[in-house]
C-alpha cells in the first residue's frame, strides 16, 4: 500500500428528522483494497454521495490527492478520477458495448462519432482489463457478470484513481466473483484505491487489505483485514456478537402431516421431473449453483409461470394452481428474490403494502377500511420489530431488511401457511439477516411451513432442516440436515454438470 489518496475527516451530514453521518472519518491508500461495512442504514451509500457530489456535506473535510476537494456532482467527481461502479446496472440494453462505455463522451470526427475510434478504445480498456468482450455486441447480450465488466471498464475511461464498488458481486455467479477479484488485484496492482461495499463476510476476507465499520451513522473503527476475525468485523458492525452455527438436528417431528407435495414437476427446461414433500413446520432450504432451477421451480409451484406437466397437493388434495391468485388462495405466499420489483410497491406506505394480498378483507363496501387496516399493519410491525417512525411510511424509505419485513408482513396478513422464501437475506446485512433468520425460526415453530431458496452455502446450513439439491433444472439430492455438509452439497450440485 502506498501514499493516501483519500481522506475523509469529521463529515457529517443531517437530513430533516435524521443524522445520516456523525463526524465520520475515512482514509483510503493507492493499491489498497479498503472495505466499508456496516448494517443496512449505516450511513454507508451517505458517505459515498458525500465523496462523490450527489449530496452536500454540513461539515468536516475530503482531501483527494492531497487537496481539499468538494465535488459538486458525479461528473465532476469522474472528471477527478472518482468514479462509482453501482450494484444496479446503469447500461442501455439496445445499445452496443461501445456505445455504452463511451455514451455522452463520444469521440468525433468533426461533427459526426467516430465509432472507429469508440470501438478501438474500448478495446483497449478491455485488454488492460484482459477481458474478452466484443465492444461491438449489444448490452442485452451480455451475461449480468460480462455487463458488471463493462461498468469496471466505464469507470477505467474516465482516468479512474479512486474506485468505488458498491455491492459488485450481489448478481453474480461464484466464477463471475473470482473474474470480478482478478480484476480488481489487477486494479490493485495499478496502483488504484479502491473502496468496496459488500454484505457478504467471506468476500472481505478474500479481497480486501483493510475494513471500515459504521453502525447508525458513526464511525466504528478500522481494522487490518488479515488480522481480524469476521466475528469481530461482525461484533463491531451490530455491536453484539452473532453465531452462524450450522443446525445440528431437524426441529420437524418425525409424524408432522406432509402440507405441500409436488410430483413430477415439468417447465420448460429449468424444471424437469422435480418431486418433494414439505411437512408442517418445517424449513425445506433448495441449494444449487446458479442457473440450477430453483426459482423457476418456486416459480412453476407458485402459478407465476405456466407449468407443462406435474402435480401439486396441498394438504393431501390435489391443487390446480394456474396463477399466482390460485396458490393464494390455497395458503401459498410467494417472497421474491427480487422484492423490488415483485414483493413490495416502493412508492406506496408500510399499510398499504401490508395489506394488497388480502385487501378484499379490509373493504367495507366500495371502500377501504383505513382503521382496520391501519391496526393489523401496525400490529405486524410491533411483531416483525419493523424499524419505521409511523404505518404510513414509504416503503422505499425503508432499509432493504425492514422492506423485507413487509413483503412478509404481506403474506402473514393473508395467512398463508406456506411460504416461499427466494434468497431471503439478499442485499441486507448481517444483522438483518440474524433478524430474518429468528423470524423464519419462529414462523416455523408456529406451524408455518416454509421452502426457502438460498445461494449462501451457511444459510441452508443454518436454517434448513433438510436440504434439496438441484442441478441444471432437476432434483440431484435430499439430504437430512444431521448429514448435510457443504462438500456433499456441492458434490450433488455440480453432479448432472459432470455426468
Amino acid at each position: 500500500m502506498g501514499e493516501i489518496i483519500l481522506q475523509m475527516k469529521e463529515i457529517d451530514k443531517s437530513f430533516p428528522g435524521v443524522h445520516a453521518l456523525d463526524h465520520v472519518s475515512l482514509e483510503v491508500k493507492r493499491g489498497e483494497v479498503h472495505a466499508l461495512m456496516g448494517e443496512n442504514g449505516a450511513g454507508k451509500s451517505t458517505l459515498m454521495k458525500v465523496l462523490t457530489g450527489i449530496y452536500k456535506k454540513d461539515e468536516g473535510t475530503i482531501v483527494y490527492k492531497g487537496k481539499e476537494v468538494e465535488f459538486r456532482n458525479t461528473r465532476e467527481a469522474q472528471d477527478n478520477g472518482v468514479v462509482i461502479v453501482h450494484q444496479e446496472l446503469n447500461m442501455v440494453g439496445d445499445l452496443t458495448v461501445a456505445q455504452n462505455i463511451f455514451i455522452g463522451r463520444e469521440p468525433r470526427k468533426g461533427f459526426r462519432i467516430d465509432d472507429k475510434k469508440m470501438i478501438e478504445d474500448s478495446k483497449a480498456l478491455f485488454d488492460r482489463l484482459h477481458i474478452d468482450i466484443d465492444p461491438t455486441e449489444k448490452m442485452s447480450e451480455l451475461t449480468v457478470g460480462k455487463q458488471q465488466m463493462c461498468e469496471i471498464a466505464k469507470a477505467i475511461s474516465h482516468n479512474a484513481e479512486l474506485i468505488i464498488f458498491d455491492e459488485p458481486s450481489a448478481a453474480l455467479t461464484e466464477k463471475e466473483i473470482e473474474d470480478l477479484f482478478t480484476i480488481i488485484r489487477d486494479l490493485r496492482s495499478q496502483n488504484l484505491g479502491i473502496i468496496y461495499i459488500s454484505h457478504r463476510m467471506d468476500e472481505i476476507k478474500v479481497i480486501t487489505d483493510r475494513v471500515t465499520v459504521m453502525r447508525d451513522g458513526g464511525y466504528v473503527g478500522t481494522l487490518i483485514t488479515e488480522e481480524c476475525t469476521k466475528e469481530d468485523i461482525i461484533n463491531m458492525m451490530v455491536g453484539r456478537v452473532i453465531y452462524e452455527k450450522p443446525k445440528e438436528k431437524s426441529l420437524v417431528p418425525a409424524d408432522a402431516p406432509v402440507v405441500l407435495k409436488v410430483e413430477h414437476l415439468n417447465a420448460g427446461k429449468m424444471v424437469q421431473d422435480v418431486s418433494f414433500e414439505l411437512r408442517k413446520g418445517e424449513i425445506l432450504g433448495f441449494s444449487g449453483l446458479m442457473g440450477a432451477g430453483r426459482t423457476e421451480t418456486a416459480r412453476a409451484i407458485f402459478g407465476a409461470d405456466p407449468k407443462q406437466s406435474g402435480d401439486i397437493y396441498v394438504n393431501g388434495k390435489k391443487v390446480e394452481i394456474n396463477s399466482p391468485q390460485d396458490a393464494v388462495n390455497h395458503g401459498i405466499g410467494y417472497l421474491s428474490e427480487d422484492r423490488r420489483r415483485f414483493g413490495i410497491v416502493v412508492g406506496k406506505s408500510i399499510t398499504e403494502n401490508s395489506t394488497m394480498a388480502a385487501l378484499s378483507d379490509y373493504m367495507s363496501g366500495l371502500f377501504i377500511n383505513k382503521s382496520k387496516e391501519k391496526q393489523v399493519s401496525e400490529k405486524y410491525i410491533k411483531e416483525l420489530d419493523t424499524k419505521t417512525p409511523s404505518t404510513d411510511q414509504l416503503v422505499v424509505n425503508l432499509s432493504g431488511g425492514n422492506q423485507q419485513k413487509v413483503v412478509i408482513a404481506k403474506w402473514l396478513v393473508r395467512n398463508s401457511d406456506i411460504l416461499i422464501f427466494d434468497e431471503p437475506t439478499r442485499g441486507i446485512d448481517v444483522g438483518a439477516k440474524n433478524e430474518i433468520y429468528k423470524l423464519m425460526n419462529r414462523l416455523a415453530a408456529e406451524g408455518k411451513s416454509i421452502i426457502m431458496i438460498s445461494s449462501e452455502m451457511t444459510e441452508i446450513l443454518r436454517m434448513s432442516d433438510r436440504i434439496i439439491v438441484m442441478c441444471e433444472g432437476r432434483k440431484t439430492g435430499e439430504i437430512n440436515i444431521e448429514e448435510a455438509t457443504q462438500e456433499l452439497i456441492m458434490d450433488k450440485a455440480t453432479r448432472q454438470m459432470e455426468a
